[in-house]
C-alpha cells in the first residue's frame, strides 16, 4: 500500500491517492482533477473509487467529475444525499475493493452532520484512516460553519466522534483532508499525517473526557469564516461543472472587478484606478473569494509574463468560472499607488500622532496589542468601511502579521483615495518589540 497526498496551501487541504495491488482510491479530490489523474496513470493505477468524506465548506468538489473521467465508483456519505448519480456509504457497511482490499465507512458526525470516516482494511487489517474534517493531527475540524444554532450539537456529536476514531489500533496510518492554514479546523492544526497512536498522545482534544468541556473548549475562540464557504456547500450539493479553461485572453480594457496580481513592489508603484490588489501567493484564490462578490466579472491584471494560470485554477477550486481576460500593458493609467516601509523605516514613522491601522484577526489582537491602533479586520475593512477615525489627508500606516493582508488593505485604501504605507517582511508583534527596545534605549 502507498499513498500519495496532494496539498492545496492556499486552502490548507489535501487529497489523497492510495494504492494497492494496481488499484486506486482517490479521497477528497480538489476540482483541478487533472494532478491526481495523472498521478494514477502514472503509477498504473485503476481507480476503483473516488470518495469524499463529506460536502465541503471551503472548496467545490472534482469527485464527481474524477469519477466520470476515470469510471472509478463515487462514493459519498449517505446522509448527504446530493443530486447526482452516486454509491451511499452507510456506517460500517465495507465496500469491496478486490485483491484484499476493503473501504469500511465509520459515521463520524460534527464538523457536518453527514461526516464519513474512512478506513481501509488490506487482508483484514486496519493499516489507514481518511479523516476528512473529523480527528485532525493535533486538532479536530470545527462544528460551526452550519451556523451557531447548530454548533454546540455538532460539538459533542464531534467529541464522539473523535472517541471512536480514536479506539482503532495505534499503529493506523491517519491521514486527514483539513490541516495546517485550514479555516475548517477547530484549533491549529499541525502536521499533515500522523497516526492513532501519536494522537492518544499528543491531541490535547482527545484529553478532554466530557463532551461539554470539549464543545467549549471548540467554540471558545472560533475563527472568522470566509465569505466564499455559503456557496461550497450548495454547489457541491447540486454537482460542480468541470474546471473552465485556464488560458484566458489578453484584453485592451478590462471588465468587471479589477485585481491586480502583481507583487506589491509592483502595485505600488501604480495600480490602475479602482482596482483591489491582491498579489498571486498560495492564498489568492481565498482572499479574492473572501473580498469580492462571488459571482461577478473579475479582470486580472499581471505583469508581463507573468503566468495566470495558477490565479484561474485557485478561484476555480472555489468555484469562480468568471475571469475575463487579464490586462499586462497599463501604460499611463496606473494612478493608483501606496508605499512601503521594512520595519525600521515603518517604526520611525510611529510617532505618537501617526495613524495606524491592524488588520489582524480578532484572536491575533488579543496576542499582542498596539496602543492606539485602530482595529479592523481586513475581511471588516472590505464590508464595514473604513474606520472614520482615520483621516484620509494623513498617511495610514498598515500591519498585519506579515506583510500579506497588509498589502491588501493598502490598495484598498489607495482605491477609496487614502495615503497608506504598509509594512512588508514583518508584522505587529515585531513593532511591539522593536518599540520597546526604543523605548528601552
Amino acid at each position: 500500500m502507498d499513498v500519495t497526498s496532494f496539498r492545496t496551501p492556499g486552502l490548507g487541504d489535501q487529497t489523497h491517492l492510495l494504492t494497492h495491488d494496481g488499484m486506486g482510491i482517490l479521497v477528497d479530490p480538489q476540482r483541478d482533477i487533472g494532478r491526481f489523474v495523472d498521478a494514477a496513470a502514472g503509477k498504473n493505477v485503476e481507480l476503483r473509487f473516488v470518495v469524499e468524506t463529506h460536502l465541503h465548506n471551503d472548496y467545490v468538489s472534482g469527485a464527481e467529475q474524477a469519477a466520470l473521467r476515470t469510471g472509478a465508483e463515487l462514493v459519498l456519505p449517505a446522509a448527504a444525499a446530493p443530486a447526482y448519480r452516486h454509491t451511499p456509504a452507510f456506517h460500517l457497511e465495507d465496500l469491496d475493493g478486490g485483491a484484499g482490499l476493503v473501504l469500511r465507512p465509520v459515521h463520524t458526525p460534527g464538523h457536518t452532520p453527514e461526516h464519513t470516516s474512512y478506513l481501509v482494511l488490506i487482508d483484514g487489517e486496519p493499516v489507514a484512516l481518511f479523516s476528512g474534517g473529523s480527528l485532525l493531527v493535533a486538532s479536530a475540524g470545527r462544528p460551526d460553519l452550519l451556523g451557531p444554532e447548530r454548533a454546540r450539537s455538532l460539538a459533542r456529536l464531534q467529541h464522539r466522534s473523535l472517541r471512536r476514531l480514536a479506539a482503532l489500533p495505534p499503529g493506523t496510518a491517519l491521514y486527514p483532508t483539513h490541516g495546517e492554514g485550514s479555516f475548517c479546523t477547530a484549533t491549529g492544526a499541525g502536521r499533515l499525517t500522523s497516526t492513532i497512536g501519536t494522537e492518544l498522545t499528543g491531541n490535547p482534544l482527545l484529553a478532554i473526557d466530557d463532551p461539554e468541556k470539549f464543545a467549549d473548549t471548540l467554540l471558545a475562540a472560533p475563527m472568522p469564516i470566509p465569505v466564499f464557504y455559503r456557496h461550497m456547500g450548495p454547489a457541491n450539493t447540486l454537482g460542480v461543472p468541470p474546471m473552465p479553461p485556464v488560458r484566458v485572453p489578453d484584453l485592451d480594457e478590462p471588465t468587471g472587478h479589477v485585481v491586480d496580481i502583481r507583487p506589491r513592489h509592483v502595485q505600488a508603484r501604480g495600480m490602475l484606478s479602482g482596482s483591489y490588489g491582491i498579489e498571486l501567493d498560495d492564498d489568492f484564490g481565498s482572499w479574492t473569494g473572501w473580498l469580492l462578490p462571488h459571482d461577478e466579472p473579475i479582470t486580472l491584471v499581471a505583469e508581463p509574463g507573468q503566468d495566470v494560470t495558477e490565479a484561474v485554477t485557485q478561484l476555480a477550486q472555489i468555484g469562480i468560472d468568471t475571469v475575463q481576460g487579464f490586462v499586462r500593458d497599463l501604460g499611463q493609467a496606473a494612478t493608483q499607488t501606496y508605499r512601503i516601509a521594512d520595519l525600521d523605516a515603518f517604526v520611525e514613522l510611529l510617532q505618537p500622532d501617526a495613524q495606524l491601522l491592524d488588520v489582524r484577526m480578532p484572536s491575533e489582537r488579543e496576542q499582542t496589542r498596539l496602543e492606539g491602533a485602530v482595529e479592523r479586520f481586513l475581511p471588516d475593512l472590505f464590508t464595514q468601511g473604513i474606520p472614520t477615525e482615520l483621516d484620509p489627508e494623513r498617511s495610514v500606516l498598515v500591519a498585519c502579521a506579515s506583510g500579506r493582508r497588509a498589502a491588501i488593505a493598502a490598495a484598498y485604501l489607495a482605491r477609496e483615495g487614502y495615503r497608506p504605507i504598509m509594512l512588508t517582511g514583518a508584522g505587529v508583534p515585531d513593532i511591539a518589540a522593536a518599540l520597546h527596545d526604543r523605548d528601552s534605549a
